[in-house]
C-alpha cells in the first residue's frame, strides 16, 4: 500500500535552446537569434501502472511544435511566440496548466538575458 498522496504532476522541458527569426529591429530580422525556453506543463494523467507511454502524455509534441511555430514564421515578439506555445500546450487535453518563458540570450553584453514569462490554467468551457 503507498503511504503517499500525488499532488501534482508535471512535465518539464528546461533550456531548450535554438535559433529563431525574431525581433522588430532590422539587425535582429537579417539573421536568427538564439532562444532558450523553459515550459512547465501540468498535466491531469495518472501516475502509470504498467510502464506503457499509453498511460501519459507523449511529450515529443512539445519539442516538435516549438521548432514547427519557429521555421514557420518570423516572430516580432516575444510574448507573441509565447502565446503560440501556450496555445500548443492546450491542444493536448490532458494539460491543465502551462508556463512558458523564452528568453534571448544574445541582445545585451551586461547580461545573460531578456526575456517573458506567461503562466496559464485552462478554464472550464
Amino acid at each position: 500500500m503507498k503511504s503517499y498522496q500525488v499532488i501534482r504532476r508535471q512535465i518539464i522541458l528546461e533550456n531548450f535552446e535554438t535559433l529563431a527569426s525574431i525581433g522588430i529591429h532590422e539587425h535582429e530580422r537579417a539573421a536568427p537569434q538564439r532562444l532558450v525556453f523553459n515550459i512547465v506543463l501540468t498535466v491531469d494523467t495518472a501516475c502509470p501502472e504498467q510502464d506503457h507511454i499509453e498511460e501519459v502524455l507523449d511529450y515529443d509534441f512539445l519539442r516538435t511544435g516549438i521548432i514547427e511555430l519557429i521555421e514557420a514564421r518570423h516572430y516580432n515578439l516575444q510574448e507573441s511566440l509565447c502565446r503560440d506555445i501556450v496555445d500548443l500546450c492546450f491542444s493536448r487535453a490532458q494539460v491543465s496548466a502551462v508556463e512558458v518563458s523564452s528568453r534571448k540570450t544574445d541582445v545585451y553584453e551586461d547580461c545573460a538575458a531578456i526575456g517573458y514569462r506567461i503562466e496559464a490554467h485552462r478554464t472550464e468551457q
